[in-house]
């Protein structure tokens, strides 16, 4: 009873301590990781709260497992294939140049022999897969150029587990006569590898298709989980990581009907353990280790960090991104990761490290990993703004009824309009890609910034007639409506809008007119869809008038007003118009009744 009261108790210190810590340290803007980190240390080496850290650290590893799964799902065989050159490429390149250094470094800081010394290179040289990857999702660019690419080093890291724990079977003393076993092991795991492909493809989907049609949610929610630790469960019988057998299943049901449905079965258990697994992190932080090193240990993190640093952000540009990108690509990899746990561990039980060494490689790793999140709001402000191409000014020609700054989607289909309607149009733009494209297509564009005063006068401003503001950036768009309205007061100003309160904004700049980007295809997109719901045309198109002309007085209104009250309307009185055919009234409503008014138009 008591045991089961102590884990009880422990369970609800951890909850408390991830539903406190992560909210609180997003709104400092340190990130929920870091958030759940120190949650651990205050709970653990701290407060010592919870006694077997191990054993929470064994659960939430499943947290790990879970990530990877949904994140197969996110990747069909065919984007993956894509990312062959990174994860192949760039991947081998950066764990065998930066396993290589560590390994040298290692060695001559007498750690361990050569043997000791190649574990600890190569152990160092992987990243964590989870703290990287929870980062992306926190910053939301899993998506983007680089976090796809720090997602494919990531990737062969967990791939180069096998090949390095076969290696200390061969480096191991007094197993030479077992020297065969490795390539027997790895035999056995690309089988294993190919078995699971062949039962995702032909097993999975008829499985999901019979539970489906049970109609069971619960037995649904149980098969995915059962397909998940079933395939980890498989990957580490053979040798793979488990979160590699969950990645290799979610790629198998990546294209299946049931993909979303399966994603979001997974989901809750994926970011409660994931949570976890961050807070055990923290929980494992060997305080004790890490002071009575300290002298050796804070130099040691920072050179191996550095080395990581180093070698990614050198590949990632040999590679071809951005000096930007692979900046933030050298700082969000260059921890230690939770399978150099497992590979000091091994090592150690082999004989290659002493306990010592591995419980000091260990507390490094961790503490890479508590500074993970710092890194990569490092990196952020470090980056450069991004050198633009830039090509020769020159106006020759230019001058025509309408002068319009900015070509980007908007801009396009108003020149369109405006050339098709017998108008003369003169475009600036700069963006050397854009003018570019636009070439292709017969447009004349002019390279230059609408917010220099030269360019403009250059691209005829002071003969034209109306001067079309269609640039995409709020901040950008301001900058040259001030600048007209300065030095050329007698313009009349056309602008796109960024949204309501540009809208207002612009209104109180006295433009002439404005419209918001995404109004009329709103309105025309709603009128569709009341059309696709058996609504006749006419009276669809009689709404989204009524529509317009309520958001017209409303905006009026609220240029009267003042932007702040004007803001504060948009947030709190959204437009809600009557409908054409109205249902029956039975009574007042409470708040009638209370207040003795009815309820008019908004």
């Amino acid at each position: 009873m008591t045991a089961n009261g102590s884990h009880f108790t422990e369970m609800l210190m951890l909850l408390a301590g991830a539903v406190i810590a992560a909210p609180l340290f997003r709104r400092l803007g340190l990130g929920t990781v870091l958030g759940y980190l120190a949650a651990g240390i205050l709970i653990g080496p701290v407060l010592q709260q919870v006694t077997d850290t191990q054993e929470v650290l064994h659960v939430a590893e499943f947290g790990v497992v879970f990530l990877l799964f949904v994140i197969g799902l996110e990747l069909k065989p065919s984007r993956l294939w894509q990312m062959r050159a990174d994860v192949f490429g760039l991947g081998p390149a950066q764990v065998a140049i930066s396993g290589g250094i560590l390994s040298g470094f290692a060695y001559l800081s007498e750690m361990a022999d050569w043997r000791g010394s190649l574990m600890i290179g190569f152990g160092l040289a992987l990243s964590s897969t989870a703290f990287a990857l929870q980062i992306l999702n926190d910053t939301g660019e899993m998506n983007s150029r680089y976090g796809q690419r720090s997602f494919s080093v990531l990737l062969f890291q967990d791939l180069a587990i096998v090949p390095l724990l076969a290696l200390i079977t061969i480096l191991a003393p007094g197993t030479s006569e077992a020297a065969a076993t490795p390539m027997l092991d790895f035999a056995i795991a690309v089988a294993a590898v190919g078995a699971m492909v062949i039962a995702g493809k032909y097993l999975l989907t008829p499985m999901f298709q019979i539970i489906a049609s049970s109609g069971a949610r619960e037995v649904m929610i149980a098969a995915a989980l059962l397909v998940v630790l079933g395939s980890a469960a498989a990957m580490q019988a053979v040798g793979l990581s488990m979160a590699m057998g969950a990645f290799l299943s979610g790629v198998m049901l990546a294209e299946s009907s049931y993909r979303h449905e399966l994603e979001a079965d997974i989901e809750p258990f994926r970011g409660l353990l994931l949570a976890l697994f961050f807070v055990a992190v923290g929980l494992s932080l060997e305080v004790q280790v890490i002071f009575e090193n300290l002298a050796f240990l804070i130099p040691a993190v920072a050179v191996f960090m550095g080395v990581k640093a180093a070698v990614v952000y050198a590949l990632s540009r040999l590679w071809g991104s951005p000096p930007n990108d692979a900046l933030k690509i050298a700082f969000l990899l260059p921890q230690g990761g939770e399978f150099g746990f497992v590979l000091f561990t091994t090592a150690t039980a082999a004989g290659l490290l002493s306990s010592a060494t591995a419980s000091l490689l260990i507390a490094g790793v961790t503490l890479s990993m508590a500074l993970t999140p710092l890194g990569s709001a490092l990196a952020r402000r470090l980056q450069k703004s991004e050198t633009r191409e830039h090509l020769e000014e020159d106006f020759e020609g230019a001058g025509a009824d309408v002068l319009m700054i900015g070509f980007s989607r908007f801009g396009q289909i108003a020149a369109q309009i405006l050339l098709a309607g017998g108008s003369s149009v003169t475009v600036i733009d700069d963006s050397p890609e854009r003018i570019r494209q636009a070439a292709n297509f017969g447009f004349r564009i002019y390279f230059g910034d609408g917010a220099r005063k030269d360019v403009l006068i250059a691209s005829g401003i002071e003969k034209t007639k109306i001067v079309v503001v269609a640039t995409q950036k709020r901040e950008t768009t301001d900058r040259i409506v001030d600048l007209i309205a300065s030095e050329f007061p007698d313009v009349r100003l056309f602008v796109r809008s960024y949204d309501r309160v540009h809208s207002l904004a612009l209104r109180e700049k006295n433009v002439e007119y404005e419209l918001r980007e995404t109004l009329e295809s709103g309105l025309l997109f709603g009128r569709r869809t009341l059309e696709a719901l058996g609504m006749s045309e006419t009276a669809a198109s009689e709404i989204g008038d009524d529509i317009r002309r309520r958001d017209e007085e409303r905006l009026q209104v609220q240029a009267v007003q003042g932007l702040g009250a004007g803001r504060e309307m948009l947030f709190n009185s959204p437009v809600r118009p009557e409908p054409l055919i109205k249902p029956k009234r039975t009574g007042k409503s409470p708040e009638e009744k209370a207040s003795g008014v009815s309820i008019g138009k908004w």
